[in-house]
């Protein structure tokens, strides 16, 4: 297996803005490989690593056109832990977007550019995920999604149900990814897609081959001329295969 689940990557109509709430949120540091791109991952990072999946901000022309069903969940240790973060996240201009859920042990909220992302309370199983716990994808069905992703990616199933799979790292760090089930009425859409890198990058080409070997296919979002392959699962979420520029 050479394929690694290296980012979450976010459209955004002003990168830099966005990025430095992220940087903030996350206690992250913030970089740029380019105009319109910012990129955030913790201090002293060495990417790729699992124990980490890094954010990488693209600015769009415009970010309201392009709908995904990916969000974030960030990790607490405490009761007062989450009201801590929930009260510093209000001060960096995220609002609450509950979104008539009604009352839940978890804070619904919204970034500045409106992607949805929840605050959880604590759970035993994000004790050590970092301030990502986990990452959230939609999907119609959980199993016929895991089939693909379990093949993709080398991470371990944790549980599986028919609403709801949950896989980590097989080398047990990092943030879990997690496949819920809902209808595209009840998906949350946002602008947020998960990127893979072969390993080595050079291998892209391969991997591409295998996973549409697997059910993805290759799909055309207006990227031109880039060294990443932007792709679908079998279930019709988008992800990219990174390459080397």
């Amino acid at each position: 297996m050479t394929l690694e689940l290296v980012q979450v990557n976010f459209k955004a109509g002003d990168d830099s803005a966005l990025g430095r709430f992220w940087a903030e949120a996350l206690g992250w540091s913030m970089s740029s490989e380019g105009p319109g791109v910012t990129n955030l991952e913790p201090e002293g990072f060495d990417w790729p690593d699992p124990s980490a999946l890094c954010i990488d901000l693209v600015r769009v022309p415009d970010p309201e056109t392009v709908e995904y069903r990916v969000h974030l969940e960030l990790a607490t240790t405490s009761d007062a832990h989450q009201g801590e973060l929930v009260t510093r996240l209000e001060g960096l201009g995220a609002t609450h977007a509950d979104a008539g859920r009604g009352e839940t042990p978890w804070k619904v909220m919204a970034d500045p550019e409106g992607n949805v992302f929840s605050v959880m309370e604590p759970r035993e199983l994000y004790r050590d995920t970092g301030p990502i716990a986990c990452v959230v994808v939609d999907c119609a069905d959980p199993r016929e999604t895991v089939r693909f992703w379990g093949e993709a990616i080398d991470w371990t199933v944790h549980r599986l149900s028919d609403d709801r799979v949950l896989l980590r790292s097989a080398k047990g760090v990092g943030p879990y990814l997690e496949f819920r089930r809902a209808s595209d009425d009840e998906a949350v859409r946002n602008h947020i897609h998960l990127d893979v890198m072969s390993d080595p990058v050079e291998d892209q080409a391969r991997e591409v081959a295998r996973l549409e070997g697997l059910g993805a296919s290759r799909t055309d979002v207006g990227q031109g001329d880039v060294p990443w392959v932007v792709m679908t699962d079998p279930t019709g979420n988008e992800f990219c295969v990174l390459g080397r520029g």
